[in-house]
């Protein structure tokens, strides 16, 4: 009897072995019935059984044996990507998950071939046909289970970040009251002025946090764009960072109408990232240049910094959400969670604009960034 023949008539029978097998793993099948753990092995089973039927050429089973044929069974993907998202909302791990392809691909093999009274050559193609279709249901169960943990782990960053917020104001606003109501002096005036220098990294911090677990949950950057001057909004930026670092001076340089139509709280997350980025990594922390030029349509902001220079390598990658420039994997300290660039990635796309960075030992790090005034 052929293999695919053998599936359908014993199809019950095997996923009956099925079942035994998914009550071993444990704690997740302690909680399961038959129903759910049985799942969607019937589908897949059959569905490989029909996939078996099809003709196929050489040429054809050798690109599907590697992963790159164009031809799909709809429903045996459909099964197995099911499969593996079920699996991982009962508990199962992805080492039980893939176990149990395993037993059945074992427990089929054993039952044909046990059943077999003159096994012939095409019986070998059988086989083959039959590993192909379990990889393939393997492979939609994977990338499902993989999906399914993706999103539940930016689910719990989104609560956790979302969650932190108010803690974070709390503190924000009672060392705020603090420096109004109290005369504070000394060693106690300094110990405020570092709880809000670090309540401020860390609002940011979990700011940025957000709009990645947004990003990654399939959502467009939000923004509302109301009539603004850049100018006014750099001055701030730049002022605010001088505060943090007094060591800083960036200095601004402003030419043309620098006016536009965009967020100003988004633009300020912009400026901020740059500056920042600037000052951490330059060489100078008072050699940071901020220009802002009119155009007839758009406004062209560049920040320029020396240090460094960012590796080609790196520059493909900047704009990646946690990604650590060298400096932090050598072990220097940074408060960054490796997302400012991507942030400003993401306001630019959302402005519709564009960003470029150059960067060589000779003339320093450059970010231009180039905003329509009207979206």
């Amino acid at each position: 009897m052929r293999l695919s023949e053998f599936i359908v008539l014993h199809v019950d029978r095997i996923v009956d072995e099925w079942e035994l097998f998914a009550e071993t793993i444990t704690p997740a099948a302690e909680l399961m019935d038959s129903a759910a753990l049985r799942d969607h092995a019937k589908a897949i089973l059959l569905a490989a059984a029909r996939d078996m039927t099809m003709p196929q050429t050489p040429g054809e089973q050798a690109a599907k044996a590697k992963g790159e044929g164009p031809e799909k069974t709809p429903s045996l993907d459909q099964a197995g990507a099911s499969h593996g998202e079920l699996r991982h909302n009962v508990g199962f791990d992805l080492v039980q998950m893939t176990s149990e392809f395993r037993h059945l691909r074992a427990c089929v093999i054993r039952l044909w071939v046990a059943s077999l009274v003159s096994p012939d050559m095409a019986y070998f193609q059988d086989m083959i046909r039959f590993n192909e279709a379990i990889d393939e249901a393997l492979a939609e169960s994977t990338a499902a289970y993989a999906e399914q943990v993706n999103r539940s782990r930016d689910l719990f960053l989104a609560i956790l970040g979302h969650d932190l917020r108010a803690p974070l104001q709390a503190v924000s606003m009672s060392t705020e009251l603090l420096l109004r109501k109290t005369a504070l002096e000394g060693d106690a005036l300094a110990c405020v002025t570092h709880i809000q220098r670090g309540t401020r990294h860390m609002t940011v911090m979990v700011s940025d946090l957000l709009e990645l677990v947004r990003s990654r949950l399939g959502r467009s950057l939000p923004i509302e764009p109301a009539p603004m001057d850049m100018a006014e909004a750099a001055h701030a930026v730049i002022a605010e960072a001088c505060a943090g670092n007094p060591e800083s001076d960036p200095t601004l340089e402003v030419l043309g109408d620098v006016r536009g139509n965009w967020d100003p709280g988004r633009i300020a997350q912009l400026l901020q990232n740059l500056i920042g980025n600037a000052l951490q990594h330059g060489s100078d922390k008072r050699d940071v240049t901020v220009t802002l030029k009119g155009e007839p349509d758009a406004v062209c902001l560049t920040v320029h910094n020396h240090g460094s220079p960012i590796s080609e390598d790196a520059i493909a990658t900047i704009f990646d959400p946690l990604v650590r420039s060298a400096d932090e994997q050598l072990g220097q300290p940074s408060t960054s969670l490796g997302l400012g660039l991507f942030i400003v990635k993401e306001v630019v796309n959302a402005h519709q604009g564009t960003i470029e960075v150059s960067s060589n030992e000779e003339d320093g790090t450059r970010f231009t960034v180039v905003l329509p005034r009207k979206l």
